[in-house]
């Protein structure tokens, strides 16, 4: 009997999963593995590992529904899929494709430990809508500006979403190992947020019916699509049929749009995209306001305690603050990047590092010098003031949009705001 190992990563879901379905119409035993890896959890968010032991429970509760079940196995990846793989003599490996320099190396030595023992490895799409690499323009390996990606993305051919697999058979005798629990969570770094969206494929469709039904704005589904719960193809083609779906297939196409890039630059997280003159100052009283939200500057301080709280920010309150810290306090990029990954549950090295290039001037292509002005933006996305007193509780007393400029002296101890260099 043939086996396929099915090793998931950024995937942790049954629907629209290529690497999977195609295991289960190529051999007569699957499994599906998941590795615990030390090395990755020591740098992961606490946020996003009390999302992924959520999210592990309840894809082995879907499999062991489909007669299968979850494996699990803690050490080197490389090293645990390769065990396996001798263990149930597999003839292949199953892995989504992923782009981040960490993906690059691991299906790379992934791929040379498994062929010793015979096998292959295979990798499939499924992280995002349309696959890093498949859209090029004329000139070049990739996409440096994302409006011509954009019209290239909508008019690309998308592939057909596939069914979740109705039977999994698992080899006899195979250990699924012990599930992780909440242990496990204090071997990541950064705050767990009180508030944090909760892990796996229930609540990521929960989550994507509310917004489909609600009209909202704001999606809320970058967690459920960094770790997979939900298929961002289906997502994209659910939005596709709403009116409200624009907005949101935008930032899907963005996101492949960052996957791409970090396909073509794997030190996208290191190092500047587009160098340029060295404009940034070392300020660590600034820093420690801006990431504690005692800046002064109310939508900045509002969006900084709302990532404290919660694990989240919304993509516009996500920009200013980038933007406040690059282009007002002109600190490196990299120090709020770390900082967000560090406490976003949706934290995903291409989106995360790619936009904060983007708002810095350090992207593909260099943003306009013009100065920045926070209070402009925040009248723009929050002209009621709603969202700054929701996470500002000093400032509650102030009616309407007057709270993004309250008066000196500053009710409740709220600072005046931080000098500008």
């Amino acid at each position: 009997m043939s086996t396929i190992v099915v090793l998931f990563t950024r995937d942790l879901r049954l629907s629209d999963h290529p690497a999977l379905h195609a295991a289960v119409a190529e051999a007569d035993r699957v499994v599906p593995l998941f590795v615990l890896d030390p090395a990755l959890l020591r740098v992961s968010a606490r946020n996003r590992i009390a999302y992924l032991v959520e999210a592990l429970a309840e894809l082995r509760a879907l499999l062991r529904g489909r007669g299968g079940d979850l494996v699990v196995r803690q050490g080197d990846t490389v090293a645990e899929t390769a065990r396996v793989v001798a263990e149930t003599a597999a003839r292949a490996v199953h892995l989504s494709e992923d782009v981040s320099a960490v993906a690059v190396r691991r299906a790379r030595r992934l791929s040379q430990a498994v062929g010793a023992s015979g096998a292959r490895l295979r990798t499939f799409p499924g992280v995002t809508v349309v696959p890093p690499g498949s859209l090029r323009p004329a000139h070049g390996d990739h996409y440096r500006v994302f409006t011509p990606y954009l019209r290239a993305w909508e008019a690309a051919r998308w592939r057909a979403p596939l069914p979740a697999p109705e039977r999994v058979i698992l080899p006899d005798a195979l250990a699924p190992g012990p599930l992780p629990g909440p242990d496990l969570v204090r071997s990541g770094i950064g705050a767990l947020s009180p508030h944090r969206p909760r892990g796996g494929v229930g609540a990521a469709r929960a989550r994507l019916r509310a917004w489909l039904c609600a009209a909202e704005q704001d999606s809320r589904l970058g967690c459920h699509l960094r770790f997979g719960c939900v298929s961002p193809l289906e997502a994209a083609l659910l939005a596709r049929d709403r009116p409200h779906g624009a907005a949101f297939l935008r930032r899907l196409a963005l996101r492949d749009f960052h996957h791409q890039t970090a396909r073509a630059f794997p030190r996208l997280n290191r190092v500047d995209r587009r160098p340029g003159p060295a404009r940034w100052r070392r300020d660590d009283s600034g820093f420690a306001a801006w990431c504690s939200g005692t800046t002064g500057v109310p939508i900045v301080d509002a969006g900084m305690r709302q990532l404290l709280r919660e694990g989240y920010l919304p993509g516009r309150v996500r920009t200013i603050a980038a933007a406040y810290l690059t282009r007002v306090l002109r600190i490196h990029w990299k120090q709020g990047a770390d900082h967000f990954h560090s406490l976003l549950v949706d934290g995903d090295v291409a989106a995360n590092y790619g936009n904060w290039q983007q708002v810095a001037g350090t992207g593909g292509v260099p943003r306009p010098a013009h100065r920045f002005d926070p209070l402009r933006q925040a009248r723009r996305y929050d002209p009621d003031g709603v969202y700054v007193r929701r996470h500002v509780p000093e400032l509650r007393g102030i009616p309407g949009g007057q709270v993004h400029d309250p008066p000196l002296p500053r009710p409740g101890g709220y600072p005046p705001p931080l000098p500008r260099p």
